[in-house]
């Protein structure tokens, strides 16, 4: 099993210490890549996918670790895509 399939199925069992690295790392498994937002866009973050789509999502601090709606939100994004 690779580094990625591991990843995403980590991803899956929506644990409750998914970090953003590793979100990061698992939307651009799926395509998505992080772009700036400019100086005053603050830790909000947005991703978008070679296909088009996009999302946006705060970035966590001072714990790099997602809060549950986040989780729930990237996984309905990824279902909806057909990624899931």
């Amino acid at each position: 099993m690779t580094r990625g399939e591991k990843l995403i199925e980590r991803f899956y069992r929506k644990p409750k210490d998914f970090t953003w690295d590793e979100l990061v790392s698992l939307v651009a498994l799926f395509g998505y890549r992080q772009t700036k937002q400019g100086k005053t866009s603050g830790s909000r973050r947005k991703f978008i996918h070679t296909g088009g789509s996009k999302f946006n999502l705060h970035q966590p601090h001072p714990k790099k670790v997602l809060k549950k709606y986040q989780i729930e939100f990237i996984y309905e994004i990824l279902e909806k895509e057909g990624h899931i």
